[in-house]
């Protein structure tokens, strides 16, 4: 209950800071975006980016070096905007897990949910590889069993307790992450060395399949906003949602399922990338409040910005090599991590 406490705001949200705070963020990314598409071994000026975006807007020929167009058009824009979108669908995932299992610590990578995308993930490239759209699909449906063995493993008599449920999650989360090492042990040569770097996070590897991601992402995101009013009520208490009219299994099953969609999307076109559904919640209801109608659509844009800024680090601190974006998440979440651990203990 002390947990809840802490997750509920008692400031009133209006339309009005609804507004201000979603307009800032969405500055800030833009911004960031900029930077992201800018910045790189090879030097392009702003004027000749913007001409390259309008012309692939608009359908016209950018008056760009061909070198210029490719840099932009076909790596670091795709890359850029692949960032924003998983970084959009990590947050509110965990945004989401948390205000279900009530605890600050719960996240799709904590409770295993990425790692049983992974696992999806990684049978469809070396068994499945030539269908169409395996790889998200059965990203998916790893990221919807694993969530649904967790809640399963996290009832008891009594019924079941957010503690519990995260305990379950690590669990779970140790052994499937034990099974994927298994089966990249298993994957020979060339293979083996993509799926590694991919499930460390890769930004570039899929972008082909970014129209597709983005509409999961979104169609999951929007279906969770739809539900903010009822996680208000279940942060609460489920009988005080009953009371209220909320309608709980329902609400539980859409965010349950739509969490396990943009996670298991997010996964198949970048790997398992930590901390990112961890701390930006977190970041956002420093900030901004508790209110679920707020938390949301923040966390996907912070999100967004967060993993914009860990792909641009990631691509530049040590060039022309690059990190793995999961690095760059992992030195900045494990210590939050550690903070939110010792806090709600």
């Amino acid at each position: 209950m002390a947990t809840t406490g802490r997750l509920i705001s008692r400031e009133r949200l209006t339309a009005r800071r609804l507004a201000v705070t979603l307009a800032v963020l969405l500055l800030a990314v833009a911004g960031l975006l900029i930077v992201a598409v800018s910045v790189g071994s090879e030097s392009v000026r702003l004027a000749a980016i913007f001409k390259i975006i309008f012309a692939k807007l608009s359908g016209q020929v950018a008056e760009v070096t061909p070198e210029q167009q490719i840099i932009i058009a076909r790596i670091r824009l795709p890359r850029a905007l692949m960032a924003t979108v998983v970084g959009s669908a990590l947050a509110v995932a965990g945004a989401a897990y948390q205000a279900l299992l009530k605890n600050p610590l719960a996240d799709p990578g904590v409770l295993g949910v990425s790692s049983g995308a992974a696992i999806g993930a990684i049978v469809a490239t070396v068994f499945a590889e030539s269908l169409p759209l395996s790889r998200p699909l059965a990203a998916f449906a790893g990221a919807v069993m694993t969530i649904a063995f967790v809640y399963a493993m996290g009832q008891s008599r009594q019924g079941g307790s957010s503690e519990r449920l995260v305990l379950a999650g690590v669990i779970t989360n140790a052994l499937l992450s034990s099974v994927v090492i298994f089966l990249v042990t298993t994957a020979a040569g060339a293979r083996q060395r993509g799926v590694i770097s991919w499930l460390i996070g890769d930004m570039s590897a899929e972008t082909s399949l970014l129209p597709l991601v983005s509409l999961f992402v979104l169609a999951g995101i929007v279906a969770i906003y739809a539900n903010a009013r009822g996680l208000n009520l279940l942060m609460v208490g489920e009988a005080d949602a009953v009371a209220l009219g909320v309608e709980v299994k329902r609400v539980k099953l859409m965010v349950y399922v739509a969490a396990s969609l943009i996670t298991g999307a997010a996964v198949a076109v970048s790997g398992a990338i930590g901390f990112v559904g961890l701390i930006i919640p977190h970041a956002v209801r420093l900030v901004g409040g508790s209110d679920n109608r707020l938390v949301i659509p923040a966390s996907a844009l912070a999100g967004s910005g967060f993993l914009l800024l860990a792909d641009t680090l990631a691509r530049t601190v040590i060039a022309p090599r690059e990190l793995n974006i999961g690095v760059i998440t992992a030195l900045i979440g494990a210590p939050v991590f550690i903070y939110l651990l010792r806090r709600t203990s």
